[in-house]
């Protein structure tokens, strides 16, 4: 089975709370654990209603220390946001507490808007982010090429580059890290993007092979019409974060698609190509095509939705789908 992947916006549902968040992250994370997922990533983002994950690290510290065997990780860190030191000495301490288990996906972009943006960084000047991520290896290596020290000791922590356009897959290339390619919420560049990464790749000290994960929303229950119900929260969010009202996770509405104006649709179809809901066996399908197009060597999902019984049980339903 190709390695499965979750992606964790840590949602606060409709009429729930930031602790019942945390709770049924963890309960994912170890029901995933249970059907072989690989990693558990969360994204940070910063002043966006509904979304709780700027403590990224905090977040990955509580995922792992509730699960024994996933590896935990953010996808992404937004390394703008920070101080290579300062995210090297904290995914050092992680990787001191779960040897072996932690993962650092790093971007560039902010993860918020402009006021946020200016409140994270104040007025420091512009930092050259391939030059960033080069410190940032340094100070994990512990390999005496900075004027500074990081947690002492080498940590062989994964840097994986995030990205959603072609500068991200040249960079990620000349410097040979692995590769995941947000298509799961900017699906346009996603083949060119892959193609050019693959084609240029130079083999680095990390990695001797180009490696790729492919973002993709998949909600997956015993029915086409349960799926589409459960898939309608996520649908419903994106929609609303168009039109510049973001807030909580919708719960699920029956028929929510047929509600919408043709531009909306239009919307959903551009931002959420690379999606699919469906019973087992179409979910299977359409994946395991996917995979054939892309040649992926693993997949991330992303599935927001508001019931976490029901979440647990769409991850399981594509395990077994792809199994």
């Amino acid at each position: 089975m190709i390695p499965l992947s979750v992606l964790d916006l840590m949602m606060i549902g409709e009429d729930k709370t930031f602790a019942d968040t945390l709770a049924d992250a963890a309960l994912l994370a170890r029901h995933v654990e249970q059907h072989g997922y690989c990693r558990y990533w969360i994204a940070e983002h910063h002043d966006l209603p509904g979304i709780v994950s700027s403590a990224t690290t905090v977040l990955v510290q509580h995922l792992a220390g509730a699960t024994s065997r996933l590896r935990v990780g953010s996808g992404g860190i937004m390394l703008p946001n920070h101080s290579p030191l300062v995210v090297a000495e904290q995914f050092a301490t992680l990787d001191t507490i779960f040897p072996g288990r932690i993962d650092l996906g790093i971007g560039r972009a902010a993860g918020a808007a402009g006021p946020s943006i200016r409140a994270l960084r104040g007025l420091a000047p512009e930092r050259d982010f391939e030059d960033d991520i080069r410190q940032l290896a340094d100070f994990l290596h512990d390999n005496g090429r900075q004027p500074v020290r990081g947690i002492p000791g080498n940590h062989e922590v994964p840097i994986w580059l995030l990205g959603s356009s072609m500068y991200s897959a040249d960079l990620a290339a000349r410097l040979g890290l692995p590769y995941a390619f947000a298509s799961h919420f900017a699906p346009h560049f996603l083949m060119n993007a892959l193609a050019y990464y693959r084609e240029n790749f130079r083999p680095s000290a990390a990695l001797a092979r180009p490696y790729v994960i492919a973002g993709v929303n998949a909600f997956a229950a015993d029915t086409e019409a349960e799926a589409a119900f459960l898939a309608s929260s996520h649908f419903h969010w994106v929609n609303m974060l168009h039109k510049g009202r973001p807030g909580p996770l919708p719960r699920p509405q029956e028929g929510y698609l047929a509600t919408l104006s043709d531009r909306e649709k239009q919307g959903l179809q551009q931002a959420l190509a690379y999606s699919v809901f469906g019973d087992k066996t179409q979910v299977g399908q359409w994946l395991s095509d996917f995979i054939a197009r892309t040649g992926a060597d693993e997949l991330i999902i992303d599935a927001r939705i508001h019931d976490p019984a029901a979440r647990c049980r769409s991850y399981q339903l594509v395990a077994e789908a792809l199994s």
